[in-house]
């Protein structure tokens, strides 16, 4: 068998990966609906089998008779808009959010653009069904809820050979992959296997609201093993059932596979990391941001969402960005790189180094209050740059809000409820507008629910939350919590890298997806409370993203698409999936008539 050793990928990738696209232009709607109208060969059965291609009962009466599939039908011809409303009705005849789950994932495998075409149209009611925080459920209990393999399933006994497996994924056109080894799934820790719902929950997001085409998209699951013994118990465990391999071996392997995808699928290829234990996403986004076209998802797409809403929060609470004191709970990947990000927004802000923005910001861990003379050292890693020196060490949340009088409250724990009463009750004693943030996955992980935040501030608070909360009624006046869902921001920088195929994502890209998405925010959105749009508009909100993202891509040559389109805005929307119906009937034609005619014998 012929095999690729791993250190001769990257000089194959150099090979392969030439840009083909030198002429672009803004393809006219209908031009581009013409020039991508399927040419599949695929009929019968099998064409009733495969997702991307399936229409349901909505295949005309030609379709049918023409693709081999008459009879395999019921005769009645349904438009997608009953699909839809039959899909609907069926969902909310289900018991609970799982079985709600199952039943979308059902359809995805089944019919994708009646999928999408019910998710992008209901989008409030089912994204905390496809994601956060049923999502979490899902992956708890995916023994039970898997129904076909989706994505690729990668172990680490297939190292050497990592080339050869992403070489069976069917499609050859991939420009983003989500992958993560499943060691932190949400706030619920080690899933191994079974966090291979996260994966493909994102990419389905990246679909329904940034318009990448799901052909386009791979979810991976990199199977290292598990160290949650309940799985290795667990007879429906669809993993590999050892403890997880680590250090060197394990770093070979991902080295592997990331020149693996470069190889297979090119150097513009996105790679999104997801829930990696919190030691290896830093260690990995360090080592590979400026080599891959990659991100990590929890560190930097949490942080964008974050600094987007205080960045809102300002224009109720008047306060300076540079003048807030925001108290981090948490000092994991998601705290640290909410912090880094809003100090790169001060510096940049107020003209001043790094290291002094990175001094206006305090933070709270396991061990209390980040100070240098508490008896728990343990300072090192990320989040030794935001030790303090003029503090008293505490390990009571209460006793440090009292000491700084933080303006702004980040949680970032997965630990429901650290945010107390007294806590809570204390940021509305030092501030006018106290701004709280309880960004813990899923809703039980929150640090406090919108009920106490709000409860307890008499209503004065700016909320948001990780998984979504109901709007509270308090004294006549309904709080509209706002949700800090990554989603705002990760759909946007995948549609701006994959259209403009940019080399690198640096820093400076979710610097401008947190100030585009705050821009978003309509004042009567400010009015009713929210710190972000509403949900139903998060596709448009995507587009404008994008927009932003691909000027600054041109600007610093870190595009790879070329002459760069003159209307980028029309561009994007040109290239969006198009969750409607198409006409499998071959386009025909007439000839003149003197050449249609056979010709005789004379």
């Amino acid at each position: 068998m012929f095999k690729i050793k791993p250190s001769s990928l990257r000089l194959i990738s150099q090979s392969v990966n030439v840009q083909t696209t030198k002429h672009v232009k803004n393809i006219a709607v209908d031009d581009k609906d013409r020039l991508s109208k399927p040419r599949s060969q695929i009929k019968g059965v099998e064409l009733l089998r495969n997702p991307s291609l399936y229409k349901g009962m909505a295949f005309t009466l030609e379709e049918r008779q023409l693709l081999g599939i008459h009879g395999l039908l019921p005769p009645a011809i349904l438009s997608q808009e009953v699909q839809c409303h039959r899909i609907m009705e069926n969902f909310l005849r289900e018991k609970d959010d799982l079985s709600r789950y199952i039943s979308l994932t059902n359809l995805q495998y089944r019919n994708e653009k009646l999928f999408y075409k019910v998710l992008i149209d209901n989008l409030e009611l089912l994204m905390p069904i496809v994601y956060t925080p049923t999502v979490g459920l899902a992956c708890q209990k995916y023994g039970i809820a898997f129904r076909r393999s989706k994505g690729l399933f990668i172990t680490i006994h297939d190292k050497g050979h990592i080339y050869d497996v992403l070489c069976n994924w069917p499609e050859s056109t991939v420009k983003a992959i989500v992958v993560t080894d499943g060691q932190r799934i949400l706030g619920l820790g080690d899933l191994g296997c079974y966090g291979m719902g996260i994966p493909i929950g994102k990419l389905s997001l990246y679909t329904a609201l940034a318009g990448i085409y799901p052909t386009h998209c791979l979810p991976i699951m990199l199977d290292v093993g598990t160290n949650n013994q309940q799985l290795l118990d667990d007879p429906l465990y669809i993993g590999l059932r050892q403890k997880r391999v680590t250090g060197r071996v394990y770093e070979e392997f991902m080295d592997e596979f990331m020149d693996a995808v470069v190889a297979r699928f090119g150097q513009n290829c996105l790679i999104q990391f997801e829930d990696f234990a919190s030691h290896n996403a830093y260690k990995f986004l360090e080592k590979y941001h400026d080599k891959y076209c990659m991100f990590n998802d929890d560190i930097q797409g949490t942080a964008a969402v974050a600094l987007a809403g205080v960045l809102t929060s300002l224009r109720v609470t008047k306060i300076p960005l540079e003048e807030n004191r925001i108290l981090f709970v948490g000092a994991g990947q998601a705290a640290c790189g909410i912090a880094d990000l809003v100090a790169l927004a001060i510096s940049r802000k107020v003209n001043i180094t790094y290291e002094e923005a990175c001094s206006r910001i305090y933070m709270f861990d396991v061990d209390g209050l980040l100070v240098e003379s508490r008896p728990e050292a343990q300072l090192d890693g990320p989040k030794s740059k935001y030790t303090k020196v003029n503090l008293k060490p505490t390990r009571n949340l209460s006793d440090a809000v009292e000491q700084i009088k933080p303006t702004v409250l980040i949680g970032a724990t997965g630990v429901g409820g650290i945010f107390t009463e007294s806590v809570i009750r204390k940021m509305g004693e030092f501030n006018d507008r106290p701004v709280i943030f309880a960004l813990s996955n899923p809703t039980d992980k929150a640090e406090c629910t919108a009920q106490h935040a709000y409860e307890y501030t008499d209503g004065r608070c700016l909320f948001s939350s990780g998984s979504p909360f109901e709007p509270v009624e308090l004294n006549g006046k309904i709080c509209i919590p706002g949700q800090g869902n990554n989603s705002y921001i990760f759909p946007g920088v995948a549609l701006a890298t994959t259209v403009f195929q940019s080399k690198h994502i640096d820093e400076e890209v979710f610097l401008i997806a947190a100030k585009t998405l705050s821009e978003q925010v309509s004042e009567p959105d400010l009015v009713a409370g929210r710190l972000y749009p509403p949900m139903k508009q998060i596709q448009n909100v995507s587009v404008k993203i994008a927009v932003e993202i691909s000027k600054y891509y041109y600007e610093t040559d870190l595009a790879s698409l070329y002459p760069a389109p003159y209307d980028l805005e029309s561009y994007i929307r040109d290239q969006l999936y198009d969750t409607t119906y198409q006409s499998y009937v071959p386009n025909t034609w007439q000839w003149p008539e003197e050449h249609t005619k056979p010709k005789n014998f004379d």
